[in-house]
């Protein structure tokens, strides 16, 4: 894997001002505890990050950092990344706020990523897989052209090794700065996944929070085994978005995993802890 992963860095500690009236603990401290956005107990940044971003009090799962993700399923420095050097460009001339190219350069700047998903060859128990993940943190982690072409070269790579293939999935949808370029990558991604399916083996599709839009409307709704993180946002449109329409008020819960697998839309909620141990299990059963 390129680059040292954000999850493996040291915190960093500001030094402290004497300017400060209220003393240098508090720049001590900086970088060094983590609130639980659910519960709001704190925490040590270190303990969090051991327990792979879930709070120890409540369990919520937190974001995790798409290279964090792929570094804890992974054997250990198995991962080949591929495609790193893709970017976007701006077909359109977009511009809302900002220009659609300026918003990349300073996300690309921000962040360290070219674009919204990472994709490679590596092994999980010595078994080869071709996986990608998502980074949310990349404009919501939308799909606009690149993300489609690394998404479908995860599958391409697939066939090529005939191995199984893994995708990661949390985003907003399709990136609107991209226009129909993105909206075309819906169809490009399932057109990967059928010729993947000539190979026999399996593609295993795993929902995080949020998964929405174009990217649950094609390829991530498509795994011969579609597996979800606690609590996790997936669907379509948005419950404020469906109820403005229906004008009906939607069932407690509606699009959160939990729903989802009362109502046979997904296979499995699994905790992120136990996320590798249930992947290998089914990859035992359905790879060749």
């Amino acid at each position: 894997m390129s680059g040292q992963a954000w999850f493996q860095k040291k915190p960093k500690i500001s030094t402290p001002d004497p300017k400060d009236a209220h003393g240098p603990s508090s720049s001590r401290m900086e970088g060094i505890w983590e609130k639980c956005t659910e519960c709001g107990d704190i925490m040590l940044r270190e303990e969090l990050e051991k327990a792979l971003n879930v709070c120890p009090s409540c369990g919520h799962h937190m974001a995790l950092h798409a290279r964090a993700r792929i570094a804890a399923l992974c054997d250990a420095d198995s991962f080949e990344e591929f495609d790193a050097d893709l970017e976007s460009v701006d077909p359109l001339g977009f511009s809302d706020s900002k220009k659609y190219k300026d918003r990349i350069k300073s996300t690309m700047k921000l962040l360290g990523e070219k674009d919204a998903f990472i994709g490679g060859v590596g092994t999980i128990e010595d078994r080869r897989v071709s996986l990608g993940c998502f980074n949310f943190e990349y404009m919501g982690g939308s799909m606009g052209s690149v993300v489609g072409e690394k998404v479908t070269r995860v599958f391409e790579r697939a066939i090529e090794l005939k191995c199984p293939a893994i995708v990661f999935s949390a985003s907003g949808g399709a990136r609107m700065q991209e226009g129909i370029f993105s909206l075309m990558q819906m169809a490009k991604t399932c057109a990967a996944i059928n010729a993947f399916r000539e190979i026999r083996q399996p593609y295993i599709s795993v929902l995080l929070h949020p998964t929405t839009g174009g990217v649950a409307a094609s390829f991530s709704w498509l795994g011969d085994v579609i597996l979800a993180e606690p609590r996790a946002l997936i669907g379509f449109a948005g419950p404020r978005v469906i109820e403005q329409t229906i004008r009906q008020k939607l069932p407690e819960g509606f699009q959160r995993s939990e729903f989802l697998l009362d109502h046979g839309m997904i296979d499995a909620i699994v905790a992120r802890k136990d996320l590798r141990a249930r992947i290998v299990q089914t990859l035992g059963l359905l790879a060749s």
